[in-house]
């Protein structure tokens, strides 16, 4: 059977290039803290892969704290920015995160308050998923000398909404108050400079770009102060202990360093795929709404108010999950973009967030292009989907007694 892979967001295939620099470095031995001739080669991997990882992401190298993931760097960011600055202020308590963030900065937040006596805020969304910058300006008017971070996305990983990070660090820098963004979708797709951004820490990992799973990295200014959530060795400027994956990290530089190389090219070609498919969506299904931001035009230096490989759209009467089942059945493989907790779907709180009406909320579609993308995929979906929907929206009314 013929298949389309449009889960990007999701996860990637590894690119021939990390393929093949992980498999070499696989074959070779030596702990890169160890001092003799093969630990000091494996340190040597490390080090020049972290040279890559700083000039693809605009950051220093001393700057790329090297970590398992996105999630592990998410956690290392809100827990230990949240302790670092409460060493000094303890009276700083409050946590401030978009309401559309991933559950990786989510859930720590949250964890800190249950444990950690921390208060978190919420910052509201308009219907598009952007970020309330006058609702954050009114919090940090009133709130700033009890802030101890803010945490807002690059860019969102359901609906594709491209966040004014730029905006929020200088509203954030004014009262002195440090701010990490997960630019784990950003990466590769839209132009990431650390530096120029003025970020504090920011999260970024392998799997969505090219690279293996369980690589990523917090880029974090070497004079933030981090309280380490993992111990043990030491490695990683104290902050990061355990022993480096020597292959996995000289992969996921490799990838990073393509992806950011490739950019230009590739989201122009993923943005006219995208296109295409969103106007052949709402050509076949009417009544689809897209969700996001309706601005679909990428500028000429790469910046966009959405991903340029993301469509998200909802489908009334249907349910995710049936259109997901439904799809894979015909050869397409999506997401909803929807948490499910114990087995139990529930609507995404981004789209709640952004004031979905749980309803509708319910038959989310999330289309992630990549690298591989094809024409042909984008033919399959708009081929089969009518077809899916009907019968999905069909279900739906035999599940509520409609028929």
């Amino acid at each position: 059977m013929t298949r389309a892979y449009l889960d990007h967001a999701a996860t990637t295939p590894v690119s021939p290039a990390a393929l093949a620099a992980m498999t070499e470095e696989l074959a070779r031995v030596g702990n890169p803290s160890s001092l003799h001739t093969a630990g000091r080669g494996a340190r040597r991997t490390v080090e020049e892969s972290r040279e890559r990882l700083g000039a693809a992401l605009g950051a220093r190298p001393s700057e790329v704290v090297l970590t398992g993931g996105g999630t592990e760097a998410d956690n290392l960011a809100v827990k230990g920015m949240f302790w670092g600055r409460r060493t000094a202020h303890p009276e700083r308590r409050r946590i401030l995160v978009s309401a559309v963030e991933h559950h990786a900065v989510l859930d720590p937040a949250f964890w800190m308050a249950e444990h950690a006596g921390a208060e978190i805020v919420l910052l509201p969304v308009d219907a598009a998923g952007v970020l309330d910058l006058d609702a954050l300006r009114e919090e940090l008017a009133a709130h700033a000398d009890e802030t101890a971070l803010v945490s807002v996305m690059w860019t969102n990983n359901e609906v594709g909404t491209v966040e004014p990070v730029r905006d929020v660090v200088q509203l954030a820098h004014r009262h002195g108050v440090p701010v990490h963004a997960d630019a784990v979708q950003a990466a590769g797709q839209l132009p990431v400079d650390f530096a120029a951004s003025g970020l504090d820490a920011m999260t970024v990992t392998g799997h969505k770009l090219g690279g293996p799973v369980g690589t990523g990295a917090l880029v974090a200014r070497r004079d933030l102060d981090l309280t380490p959530v993992l111990h043990g060795g030491g490695q990683e400027r104290g902050v990061r202990s355990g022993t480096l994956d020597v292959a996995g990290i000289r992969a996921f530089s490799v990838a990073v360093e393509d992806a950011v190389a490739a950019r230009p090219e590739r989201a122009l070609r993923l943005a006219a795929l995208r296109d295409r498919l969103v106007a052949g969506v709402l050509e076949r299904v009417p009544d689809a709404v897209l969700r996001g931001p309706a601005d679909l035009s990428l500028a000429a230096d790469g910046t966009a108010a959405r991903l340029p490989g993301n469509a998200h759209l909802t489908f009334p009467g249907c349910e995710g999950d049936s259109l997901l089942y439904l799809l894979d059945s015909a050869g397409v493989e999506v997401s909803t973009g929807s948490a499910c907790q114990a087995g139990v779907p529930r609507p995404s709180h981004v789209l709640l967030a952004m004031g979905v009406p749980e309803r509708d909320a319910r038959g989310a579609l999330r289309f992630s292009l990549g690298a591989t993308s094809t024409d042909e995929e984008v033919d399959l979906v708009l081929d089969v989907l009518p077809g899916v929907v009907e019968r999905a929206r069909a279900a739906g009314l035999v599940s509520a007694g409609g028929l």
